[in-house]
């Protein structure tokens, strides 16, 4: 057996299985990459897709926002930030005009150590104003179609020209991440966020779907309020690596951009396991249990009922949200799934959908959280991986076989049958 290794925080763990045991390592589909990281972006900016070239739609002395992710998303704003500010300042734009919004969503707030390693040290020791978005200071728009009020951070709305960067993963309940969900829920308020959010329960929202998807239909209709003049969003590598950009019109790029991530990240298996060991690739998409929940979700869709989902997670920070804490150590799974279902509450969405996966399989979890507290939400606590392992094979059988999903906050197993 070759060594099998999954990222942890910044370290990595080295995993023991013998050959018998081991059904597959689900990693990302080959693909030919022409260009990386700052070529690519560079390339996509050059070639917009749908859209004047970004320096061609700006004009000197007007108020730019650029849009990007918080320190929670493994988003490389400072690969991309400079070379769109770049373009910006060919059309005519100051720097003194241009500010970097960081959309928390409900997130919390930034240290000013968070924020120089975001922007890169020479953009924050710039003119350009860097702020945190608050989700207390939105101007109300209009209401979407199903009701979801549209609320903006209101630099956003004064700007006269919005720029949103992100990368595209799949979502598992918005479909892919990306697009304008920039500013909805990222720079949106806690009503619109927890309204958007409160579809999630319905069937057509899962992670792969976009045009049936009640989440997404809502964060795309938000371009009807805003207009949203440039897009930049890119596709990572297991080493977050850039190997894909697209850039120009919020909508249509986005789409390429996840026809390409399907290409890369969804991956085909013709049988569930009866254990699944996944990880959400390191730091920072484990920094907490909120954000680890992505390859948990990802990984029920290759283990078995009644297998056993291994999740290898520091969750350093925790829970990472004040209502997802409450409602995973204070309520059981029943509880959540039926509460969620009657009364949605963001954070809580996270928590009913970690209960649906306790409903059917059992959670190991190598984190670096206390193992009673872990105990209490549920989960069975590890700190070695490896007799995690040997747990799980003792529990299932000797026979019991294994996947592991070195980057399951990406990567999407897709069934061929649905045992």
């Amino acid at each position: 057996m070759p060594t099998i290794e999954v990222k942890f925080s910044k370290t990595k763990k080295k995993l023991k299985i013998k050959e018998k045991n081991f059904l597959g390592n689900l990693t990302p589909n080959k693909m030919t990459i022409d260009l990386i990281n700052k070529m690519e972006v560079k390339r996509a900016l050059d070639h917009p897709i749908s859209s004047k070239k970004l320096s061609e739609l700006v004009s000197a002395n007007e108020k730019v926002v650029i849009i990007t992710s918080d320190i929670t998303r493994p988003m490389p704003s400072n690969v991309v930030l400079p070379l769109v500010i770049e373009r910006l300042k060919s059309g005519g734009v100051k720097a003194e005009d241009i500010e970097i919004i960081l959309a928390l969503g409900s997130h919390r707030s930034h240290t000013l150590e968070e924020k120089k390693y975001i922007v890169g040290e020479d953009i924050y020791n710039s003119q350009i104003k860097i702020t945190d978005s608050d989700m207390n200071n939105c101007v109300r728009l209009g209401m979407c179609n199903n009701g979801t009020p549209v609320d903006i951070f209101k630099p956003v709305v004064e700007a006269d020209r919005v720029i949103c960067l992100g990368n595209i993963d799949y979502h598992y309940f918005a479909g892919y991440s990306g697009g304008i969900k920039a500013i909805m829920p990222g720079v949106s308020s806690w009503e619109a966020i927890q309204a958007n959010h409160s579809n999630m329960v319905k069937k057509e929202s899962y992670a792969g779907n976009l045009e049936t998807n009640p989440v997404r239909l809502d964060i795309d209709q938000v371009s009807e309020f805003i207009k949203v003049d440039f897009l930049v969003n890119v596709i990572l590598d297991e080493k977050k690596n850039i190997v894909k950009a697209v850039a120009g019109d919020i909508i249509k790029a986005h789409r390429q951009g996840c026809q390409h991530l399907d290409k890369l990240y969804g991956v085909t298996i013709n049988e569930k396991a009866d254990i699944v060991i996944t990880s959400p690739g390191g730091f920072p998409k484990d920094i907490n249990l909120y954000q680890s929940q992505k390859a948990l979700d990802n990984s029920k869709h290759a283990v078995k009922k009644g297998g056993i989902i291994i999740l290898v997670a520091s969750a350093k920070e925790g829970f990472g949200e004040e209502h997802f804490e409450k409602w995973m150590i204070n309520k059981s799974p029943d509880e959540m799934i039926r509460d969620i279902e009657d009364n949605f509450i963001l954070g809580g969405h996270k928590a009913a959908a970690i209960a649906r996966i306790l409903k059917t399989n059992q959670i190991f979890f190598v984190s670096d959280l206390d193992d009673v507290l872990v105990k209490k939400i549920g989960f069975k606590p590890f700190k070695s991986v490896n007799v995690a392992i040997e747990k799980s094979i003792k529990a299932l059988g000797k026979d019991a076989q294994i996947y592991v999903i070195p980057t399951g906050g990406s990567v999407l197993p897709i069934n061929r049958n649905s045992n």
